[in-house]
């Protein structure tokens, strides 16, 4: 029996991307006779899988309406998990990569850097909006997704229009748009109690779960599943109620059960290795050497040379 990739060890994180190194990318126009464009709205539709490696647009910001599907986003080397109907924001000189998983309906809205700033002098809280990059979920009420999806449309529409006063047509769209998503995050926190909540019992459902399946070698879907959750909620509801991973919970509940072996027990580092579900003492030395910071052995000695030692709380 082995331990699975997720539950003995964490996923190996990106590379870090180096500014110097990171593409700085133009982006592409329907209309490039338009050299002062300032707003571009973009539908895309793939089939299947489509990445972007990281890189970053020092003179645009983008809002990208996830209608459908989901994906990982690399933003500075750290991976955020994403699943429609969501808003990414990505703010100029952000470096990112996209990784959309399945089939994605998607709305790209690019604004020039200029434009951008301009519009966020309207309202002290657009600045707050951009001063990181961040997923907004919509998930929580279709009528948000919906919302935003025909704000997207009529802000396509306006921004191609040669009728009079599309321009300021569009200023008020975008700014339509970004004060929804002001409200969103707004409303995010107002709705916190219900939300954490909500996440504060996903979680000690998963904490169950975990204490009945630590030994059994299970992928996170696996949990998932039984929690009738998708792998995008048990992430969130980790990080909200107990800001662990989810796999970072299964391996403190595996590391509890260890030491408490290695402290009062009798089995040798194989035999607790092989009760814990690892294939070999060797994999279990270095999970153990890198989440404590020793090997088990030199735990185990450290911890039986203390006077009154205590039973471990999980």
């Amino acid at each position: 029996m082995t331990h699975s990739a997720e539950a003995k060890h964490p996923p190996k994180s990106v590379a870090k991307a180096k500014h110097t190194t990171v593409p700085k990318v133009r982006l592409y126009v329907d209309r490039p006779e338009k050299n002062n464009w300032f707003v571009h709205v973009g539908h895309v539709t793939e089939r299947g899988r489509w990445r972007t490696e990281p890189h970053a647009h020092p003179e645009y910001g983008q809002v990208i309406f996830v209608r459908s599907g989901r994906g990982v986003m690399n933003l500075e080397g750290s991976s955020v998990p994403f699943e429609g109907p969501c808003v990414l924001l990505l703010p100029t000189e952000c470096v990112h990569g996209l990784d959309y998983e399945l089939d994605v309906d998607r709305w790209v809205v690019t604004i020039e850097v200029s434009y951008l700033t301009q519009v966020n002098a309207k309202l002290h809280e657009f600045i707050q909006l951009w001063t990181s990059p961040r997923m907004i979920p919509l998930s929580y009420s279709a009528e948000a997704g919906i919302e935003f999806c025909n704000l997207i449309k009529s802000l396509k529409h306006e921004v191609e229009s040669d009728a009079v006063g599309h321009v300021v047509g569009t200023e008020a769209l975008i700014t339509s748009l970004l004060l929804m998503l002001v409200r969103e995050t707004h409303s995010d926190q107002s709705a916190n109690e219900s939300a954490t909540r909500n996440d504060i019992r996903q979680v000690d459902r998963f904490r169950k779960l975990i204490d009945e399946h630590f030994r059994e070698n299970l992928q996170l879907q696996d949990y998932a599943s039984m929690m009738a959750v998708s792998l995008v909620q048990l992430r969130a509801a980790c990080a909200s109620a107990s800001e662990q991973s989810p796999t970072k919970m299964i391996h403190a509940r595996i590391i509890t059960e260890a030491k408490r072996s290695l402290i009062f027990g009798d089995m040798s580092v194989e035999q607790i290795a092989f009760s814990l579900g690892f294939a070999d003492a060797a994999y279990f030395t270095r999970f153990f050497r890198r989440e404590v910071g020793q090997a088990p052995s030199q735990f185990r000695i450290a911890a039986r040379q203390q006077p009154n030692r205590k039973a471990l709380s999980q």
